[in-house]
């Protein structure tokens, strides 16, 4: 198992940016003592979103991420996002959704063995990850087969009138009608007949974004989409995301 950091120069961005991968290229196999990838096989692939306030680090330092995606001989894929939602923000070379839908997975694609197929491409995140994820594998569904979404920032846009602290929208309500809305999102992938992926909710029932969390499943299943839901006795902390993450790659058709 090899865990890299890479710098690149993001076009979405306009700036370099870093991220880590987990690659399973250097896992040996005792009884054919051999590489298990030294035949040329791509792997499936997990692209994971942090959280506000944090950065492309998180998960392997507060998680188990690295050993369970040796277990499953998963790449993992970890960019910052910093405290932009995971869409396009009215600043300048700000475009986090066309950074996290479509650059990033073309340039990882070309950097490393990673499967072209949309069944072996994954998105998850948790907090603003959670949201960025159920967004954009809503508005890239061409490219993600399965998103995992857990404690998820779902209740952006719930009060319209707050504009929120770090400046995402020049008009929340205009913003509302758009699929920066994973609500929208949704509602317009239905509509072009694009493939839908399946999906993982979670949620503490210790954390104040349970109600919105429920309200989305419910909102995911009342549009006929295939929902796997979980909770567990936690808060908003990385004890539920470290123990969520494990449930997340179980659930995955690795």
């Amino acid at each position: 198992m090899a865990l890299l950091q890479v710098n690149y120069l993001s076009k979405a961005l306009f700036r370099t940016v870093p991220l880590h991968v987990i690659l399973p290229v250097d896992r040996f196999d005792a009884d054919s003592d051999s590489y298990l990838n030294e035949n040329g096989k791509s792997y499936k692939t997990l692209y994971l979103l942090h959280g506000l306030l944090g950065n492309y680090t998180d998960w392997v330092s507060q998680t188990r991420i690295q050993r369970w995606a040796e277990e499953r001989n998963l790449a993992v894929v970890m960019p910052s996002g910093d405290n932009a939602f995971y869409f396009k923000s009215r600043t300048p070379w700000n475009d986090y959704g066309s950074f996290i839908g479509e650059e990033l997975v073309d340039v990882t694609r070309r950097m490393f063995p990673l499967s072209t197929k949309r069944e072996d491409t994954y998105l998850a995140g948790l907090s603003m990850g959670g949201f960025g994820a159920l967004r954009n594998a809503m508005v890239y569904s061409d490219t993600f087969s399965c998103v995992a979404g857990l404690s998820s920032a779902v209740h952006i846009f719930d009060d319209l009138a707050e504009e929120g602290k770090n400046g995402l929208f020049d008009d929340k309500q205009k913003a509302a009608l758009t699929d920066k809305n994973p609500r929208v999102a949704v509602e317009e992938m239905l509509s072009s007949n694009r493939p839908v992926p399946k999906v993982y909710m979670s949620c503490g029932t210790k954390d104040d974004l349970m109600p919105a969390n429920i309200a989305f499943r419910d909102f995911l299943k009342e549009k006929g989409l295939d929902v796997t839901w979980d909770e567990e006795d936690y808060g908003h902390d990385w004890e539920f995301w470290d123990s969520q993450i494990r449930k997340v790659l179980d659930w995955l058709p690795l």
